[in-house]
């Protein structure tokens, strides 16, 4: 199962981000979740949305370059040790784990998004562990 994200590439300058949020906004792209890094001369806006391909159009037409792409989304328990237990699973399987963030939907529970070296691969091991995989309809 996975998940659809925009990656957004920002210039790191005051109001690119208000921009590109407000495209969004004004063209009812709804923001689930999203994650900002930067560096001096760049940022990368990773979001989930509801319309990732909608979403993609209306920024290009704004000059915005971004791109769509697969996550996992998973849900795991809130107890200690229960991110190690399944981010151990997936490295044993020599699988690298690129990046992730949080996911605020709502949930009982810590629901995080997966970048990783082999997607397919991760989902297989993680349908053994005890986490809740989400699809793209449940965090649309």
């Amino acid at each position: 199962m996975f998940v659809k994200q925009l990656s957004v590439f920002l210039e790191n300058r005051e109001g690119r981000l208000e921009e590109a949020l407000k495209i969004l906004k004004d063209n009812d792209i709804n923001i689930i979740s999203l994650s900002l890094a930067d560096t001096s001369d760049f940022g990368l806006l990773r979001l989930i949305v509801n319309d990732p391909v909608r979403a993609k159009q209306v920024l290009k037409e704004s000059r915005f370059s971004s791109q769509v792409g697969d996550i996992i989304g998973i849900r795991i328990s809130h107890t200690v040790g229960s991110l190690s237990a399944v981010l151990s699973a997936v490295t044993e399987a020599g699988i690298n784990i690129e990046y992730m963030y949080t996911l605020s939907v709502g949930v009982e529970g810590a629901s995080l998004a997966l970048k990783t070296s082999d997607p397919t691969g991760t989902v297989e091991i993680l349908q053994g562990q005890n986490v809740h995989l989400y699809s793209q309809e449940e965090l649309s």
